[in-house]
């Protein structure tokens, strides 16, 4: 009899009830690939933006998500462990080929990443994506030092939050954006020193905490908000672009010179599962075993409720990450 397993498959592009639970043969991974027992998987724009039909090279049917964690189900070439804890990420996840949204992914074993941890699958399934796009974004993109301020415009986002706790743990000041004036008191208790209400320009009120403007700031809402985050930046300090939670990534008739304060500088960064180093992941994890370390609220929702899952990430109903428990089972 084949094997099979339950996965969620987008046919096309379209609402969220576009996503459907299904019973597929088990995937089966060739030499260089290894197949891995899914646990949890973290929700992301980016499979947002493949299902409202906004990414490129994606065919369909597709298992979406861009990560997972889970445990080493079979390595054709034995080069790991059956049963190592491990997280994936990136390299054509749920797009080139299916992702995570499964309760078993096949992925070329270099982007595979060991960890070990008694943490519940949910709270693991919250840190690997978004710690590495907090982690290189503050250090590639940034290069963010103690005593530096940092402007995080989508400050309640998962990236945000995570960013914020990366930041305060450098040493730097942290100024960050929110929409709703409701959640100014959560982003003060994340540890963000100067919560702001963003109406869309929040450079006058960055500048009257930080006259001549900020060290950093890391975009995350998209191109509508670049140009004011540019203003609310010092001469010589950087911009760091690497979210969009507007769905705006593009901007149209782009002149430098009229566009750019003068001075400041505009970076972007976008990461692989090759840009978080294993030793990273296992000391973020053990700081939050501990309690040293959050990284934000997390929601957890069931493997059947994908679909919900996806409308409260649409609608931003969440402040947080969200993630999707794939089986029930203990704790590892």
């Amino acid at each position: 009899m084949e094997e099979t397993m339950r996965a969620v498959v987008l046919d096309g592009p379209g609402p969220a009830d576009r996503l459907h639970l299904r019973v597929l043969p088990m995937p089966d991974p060739p030499p260089g690939w290894v197949r891995i027992a899914v646990r949890a998987f973290g929700l992301n724009r980016s499979e947002l933006h493949t299902r409202l039909g906004l990414a490129q090279g994606v065919t369909f049917p597709r298992v979406l998500g861009i990560e997972a964690v889970g445990v080493v189900d079979h390595d054709p070439d034995s080069a790991w462990t059956v049963g190592q804890q491990v997280a994936t990420m990136m390299g054509g996840m749920g797009r080139s080929y299916d992702g995570g949204y499964a309760e078993y992914t096949v992925v070329p074993r270099a982007q595979v990443i060991p960890f070990r941890s008694t943490l519940p699958w949910e709270v693991i399934g919250a840190v690997p994506e978004t710690l590495q796009t907090a982690y290189g974004s503050l250090t590639t993109g940034l290069d963010l030092q103690r005593g530096h301020t940092l402007l995080i415009r989508g400050g309640t986002s998962a990236l945000g939050l995570a960013a914020t706790a990366l930041a305060k743990d450098i040493g730097a000041t942290v100024l960050a954006t929110t929409r709703n004036a409701a959640r100014t008191t959560a982003l003060r208790e994340h540890g963000v020193d100067h919560p702001l209400v963003d109406d869309g320009a929040v450079a006058e009120q960055v500048r009257e905490l930080v006259p001549q403007g900020v060290d950093a700031a890391l975009e995350l809402v998209g191109t509508p908000t670049l140009p004011d985050t540019l203003a609310a930046t010092r001469v010589h300090g950087t911009v760091c672009f690497t979210g969009m939670l507007s769905n705006q990534w593009t901007v149209k008739e782009f002149y430098p010179i009229g566009y750019l304060p003068r001075g400041v500088r505009l970076t972007a960064y976008a990461g692989e599962a090759g840009d978080l180093p294993a030793d990273v992941l296992q000391r973020t994890l053990d700081r939050i075993a501990s309690g040293e370390l959050s990284l934000g609220p997390v929601h957890v929702y069931a493997f059947d409720d994908v679909t919900t899952a996806h409308q409260d990430l649409e609608e931003g109903r969440r402040a947080g990450k969200l993630v999707v428990r794939v089986r029930g089972d203990a704790a590892p």
